[in-house]
């Protein structure tokens, strides 16, 4: 059995290769749909991505461009010359036989992803490059045979190397889920994890903390969500650990998640870079850019998650209500909106309604900052004491869904508080002389104040839900003073 004790004998090691989808209409060296998205096996494809004798590769330059603005991203420089390679393998989702790669020159050099931390740290994951690649087929196996879906053959891709500087599954974890945020933030990738639109790899290793030199690692393909990076790395660190201990060696090895099982497993063993002999690729030209072209296609990037959690530090956010927003970046840009038009008390009540509002089923809501002045009248409205906060809840959810204003959804709901102290008066004065609300008063006049909730409970009844509570409670205590 592997505890906390032994695993502390050990220093864990990992780097992380993702696999960014970008955003383009058409694939990388094709004019073939670039979504497949609910399409037919084989029903995206051109003669260029079947491989077919004479069909040459045209580089997409949106590609290039998309690839320019996750360099921002990620604080990296963009070479001015970079070039591609054929990376050379036979599997049938790979119908010419090689893969167009880069390898020697990369178009993205160097870089930083800065990791926020559960302790409010910072963890600077370095990157050592990114490059232009396009993407294989997907092969699905069957007991007696498999089967090829080439709609994803030639889809434009950034894989994004950091160097080793993560040293636990939950900063491996922490360093995707910024990596996701920076990406999407750019607007590089639609980010359908569920689509594999980014695609983690994670390479681990361990060693004895005294040791000069890395142990051997393992590579853990194709996870698509943050947890599985998490739970996969955690895994291996006690499985090589086991080995380890055994007096076993660790074997170099590509490994798959068995989400199911909750454990990695072996594929194959590990290719090395000579394994794919790589060549330059004959039939693409190098890419050159120039400053100005670099600048003008980093000069539309977004702004960053980072710039929101600068402006939203005085609002004292929890950090799990922080990240809930950050997950998107529509919702981090209206939340912005909220507190540039409105200030720091309505950008709160709009912060939280959307932190406990959000979920995988929420997933399809489409908010813009144009939205932000009616969500800004809704929490004017609740400052006011013309809404409860389970009236408030009910309108943000319809807002999420439609274009009324908040005002027009309560009256069209009848949730209005009413706040006119004389009408509430009388509706207390009817509670008070009911003989049912006798034994509350008596309660009250006693000292035992959990009884006002009844008395409050029948104002509410008699006037549908509109009194204000707070204003009937003080009310209430009042009119009992005098009795």
């Amino acid at each position: 059995m592997i505890t906390p004790e032994i695993l502390a004998k050990y220093k864990v090691t990992i780097g992380i290769e993702c696999h960014v989808q970008l955003n383009t209409k058409t694939k990388l060296f094709s004019g073939a749909d670039n979504d497949a998205r609910n399409k037919e096996p084989n029903a995206v494809i051109s003669p260029i991505d079947f491989g077919l004798p004479g069909m040459l590769p045209v580089l997409n330059k949106e590609a290039v461009i998309l690839a320019v603005r996750a360099g921002k991203a990620l604080e990296s420089d963009i070479a001015s010359v970079s070039r591609f390679d054929r990376k050379h393998y036979f599997y049938p989702d790979l119908p010419k036989g090689y893969q167009i790669s880069q390898l020697y020159e990369p178009i993205i050099i160097g870089g930083v992803v800065r990791v926020p931390q559960e302790d409010g740290s910072v963890l600077d994951v370095r990157i050592h490059h990114a490059h232009m690649e396009e993407d294989a087929g997907k092969l699905t196996h069957y007991s007696d045979y498999s089967l090829v879906d080439l709609n994803r053959a030639g889809t434009p891709l950034i894989e994004i190397v950091s160097e080793p500087d993560m040293h636990s599954a939950v900063e491996a974890k922490a360093y995707a889920t910024e990596l996701y945020r920076l990406m999407t933030y750019a607007g590089v990738t639609n980010g359908d994890l569920y689509q594999g639109n980014m695609r983690f790899d994670v390479n681990i290793s361990i060693a004895p903390l005294d040791a000069m030199e890395l142990g051997t690692r393992a590579e853990i393909k194709n996870l698509n969500s943050f947890r599985s990076v998490e739970r996969a790395a955690e895994y291996e660190y006690r499985r090589q650990a086991d080995l380890l201990e055994k007096g076993e060696r660790v074997i170099q090895e590509t490994r798959g998640w068995d989400d199911a099982a909750q454990k990695t497993v072996s594929q194959r063993s590990k290719e090395d870079a000579q394994d794919y002999r790589y060549m330059p690729d004959p039939d693409i030209p190098p890419l050159r850019l120039t400053e100005d072209e670099i600048a003008l296609y980093q000069s539309v990037v977004p702004r960053l998650p980072q710039y929101y959690r600068d402006a939203w530090r005085d609002l004292q956010l929890d950090r799990s209500v922080a990240d809930s927003l950050l997950a998107r970046r529509a919702i981090a840009e209206l939340i912005e909106a909220v507190r540039v038009q409105a200030g720091s008390a309505a950008t709160k009540h709009v912060a939280h309604w959307f932190a406990s509002s959000l979920s995988d089923e929420t997933s399809e809501i489409t908010v813009g900052q144009d939205d932000a002045p009616r969500f800004i009248e809704l929490s004017n409205m609740v400052t006011a004491n013309e809404l409860s906060s389970t009236a408030a809840k009910d309108i943000f959810n319809e807002l999420l869904l439609g274009h009324d204003s908040p005002r027009i959804i309560a009256e069209r709901k009848n949730i209005l508080q009413v706040s006119d102290t004389g009408a509430i008066a009388a509706i207390v004065d009817e509670v008070l002389s009911d003989p049912a609300s006798a034994q509350s008063v008596a309660d009250i006049k006693e000292g035992k104040d959990k009884a006002i909730g009844f008395l409050v409970g029948q104002v509410m009844k008699r006037s549908a839900g509109t009194a204000n509570p707070g204003l009937a409670s003080q009310l209430i205590r009042e009119k009992i003073k005098d009795l």
